[in-house]
């Protein structure tokens, strides 16, 4: 796990995308549209999901906004609320960065199993859901 996180936090994966993208793509960017494609999102959401303060998400929606990967957008729920939606270039980052994980994922389990992956996949959920659960407060 400690080489999982030291891979996460160098960010190798973002990093072969960005490579891969053209133009280059800015990795907080990236992240910034992996969490507002999730769900539909205020700048709050963002900060919770990507583990940011307020400040840093408001900034780096700023960003992604000018960039044209989102907008703004008055709540159909509540016109007081603004929730931020991908725009066209937003939902091609997202299909780009899913489809360089996936060949990434493939490349790296070409030699397991169909049944190797699928354990690995219920396995790596269940201990992810596990985690997330000791990480709530009581």
């Amino acid at each position: 796990m400690v080489r999982v996180r030291r891979s996460s936090r160098r960010r190798a994966l973002g990093r072969a995308a960005q490579r891969e993208s053209a133009p280059p793509l800015d990795l907080s960017l990236g992240e910034v549209v992996d969490a507002v494609e999730q769900a539909p999102a205020t700048v709050g959401d963002v900060a919770v999901r990507l583990g940011i303060d307020p400040s840093r998400a408001s900034r780096l929606t700023a960003r992604t906004v000018r960039a044209g990967l989102l907008v703004r957008a008055a709540s159909q729920a509540d016109g007081r609320r603004i929730e931020l939606e991908l725009t066209d270039a937003g939902r091609c980052v997202a299909r780009q960065m899913h489809s360089f994980r996936r060949r990434s994922f493939a490349a790296a389990m070409s030699d397991w199993t169909e049944r190797e992956r699928r354990e690995f996949a219920r396995l790596l959920t269940r201990f992810i859901d596990s985690l997330e659960s000791v990480d709530r407060p009581q």
